[in-house]
């Protein structure tokens, strides 16, 4: 059965916060409906503590995942490729919908400054299922 589903990449550069969150919320939301990738330019070790924290606060586990480094082949094979604050590092595909999200980096920041940045995130999620004619599965948390 051939590939039929839209394919996303997230993309910052540590792949720790803003695309890992992105990339929860796309999961949650659309379920199947959505093949989920993020990956980072220069992906950091794991994944930042205070988004893992964020995200549990509103029902998304991210404990399990670690930061992926950006190949060429991820963004070839997207559809639409999300970037947040990775610049020129992105490789570019004609023909690929490209996307620059411009949300404060939530890597040194405490619980209170991250949560709206979260927030931001699940808001643009959201719009892009709309985008992409996607009705969302998932539980719309609060």
């Amino acid at each position: 059965m051939p590939e039929s589903r839209p394919q996303v990449l997230f993309v910052c550069v540590h792949n720790a916060g803003r695309s890992q969150m992105a990339a929860g919320f796309l999961a949650d939301l659309a379920g199947d409906a959505v093949e989920v990738r993020s990956a980072g330019s220069m992906p950091a070790e794991q994944i930042n503590p205070i988004a893992v924290q964020a995200m549990a606060e509103v029902g998304i586990d991210l404990r399990s995942e670690v930061p992926k480094v950006l190949t060429d082949q991820a963004v070839e094979e997207s559809d639409v490729v999300i970037t947040m604050g990775c610049g020129d590092t992105c490789p570019y595909f004609p023909g690929k919908r490209y996307e620059d999200w411009k949300l404060d980096d939530p890597a040194g920041q405490g619980i209170d400054a991250v949560r709206p940045i979260r927030d931001g995130i699940r808001n643009r999620v959201r719009l892009l299922l709309d985008e992409l004619g996607v009705d969302p599965v998932g539980p719309a948390h609060p």
